[in-house]
């Protein structure tokens, strides 16, 4: 899921490069100073069509939806989301492995409980034949593609809540917990 999101990550900076750069020739091709340094030429790329991708917004605001998810397993399961942990490096080492079990299970509900409403608005969305502005392509893609990672999510906090509850009642750890650098 992480590949596919930085892939995804990667073609939208892409396209909004590509969008940026056509909108800044367009605001070059339309001024006084290119219709008369360039003439004709710069008529024929107005005419063209040199400008921002259409629905650039749109693709954005979908990608980025269904990249944010994408990348949800991987930090789950690496034990990669920000802690602030200041309080919790003097407990006890079995407190701290409760605190763990404890905190891992609440966030598997929260991310269940996105999964479901993200499968609810969907249908909710598809039902309504909602589509985007421009583009007009259906709401409920970026929806169904956003629930792929959101299910990935759910599924993995699920298993990293269950191996931080064998970690807490027998001290032996399930999955390693790598943590993030910060």
């Amino acid at each position: 899921m992480a590949f596919l999101g930085g892939l995804v990550l990667t073609v939208l900076i892409l396209l909004i490069c590509f969008s940026i750069f056509g909108r800044t020739l367009s605001g070059f091709f339309h001024s006084d100073f290119a219709a008369g340094l360039l003439g004709g030429f710069a008529q024929t790329m107005i005419n063209v069509g040199i400008g921002p991708v259409n629905g650039d917004y749109e693709l954005v605001e979908a990608g980025i939806a269904f990249t944010i998810f994408a990348f949800l397993p991987l930090t789950q399961i690496t034990g990669a989301h920000a802690n602030v942990d200041i309080f919790t490096n003097g407990l006890p080492v079995r407190a701290q492995l409760y605190l763990k079990a404890i905190i891992e299970i609440l966030f598997a509900a929260v991310l269940v409980m996105i999964a479901i409403q993200l499968n609810q608005g969907m249908w909710d969305k598809m039902n309504r034949g909602q589509t985007t502005f421009l583009l007009q392509f259906p709401v409920w893609w970026a929806y169904g593609l956003s629930l792929i990672g959101a299910v990935s999510a759910a599924l993995v906090g699920v298993y990293v809540a269950y191996a931080r509850i064998h970690h807490a009642l027998t001290g032996q750890a399930v999955i390693i917990d790598e943590g993030a650098d910060h």
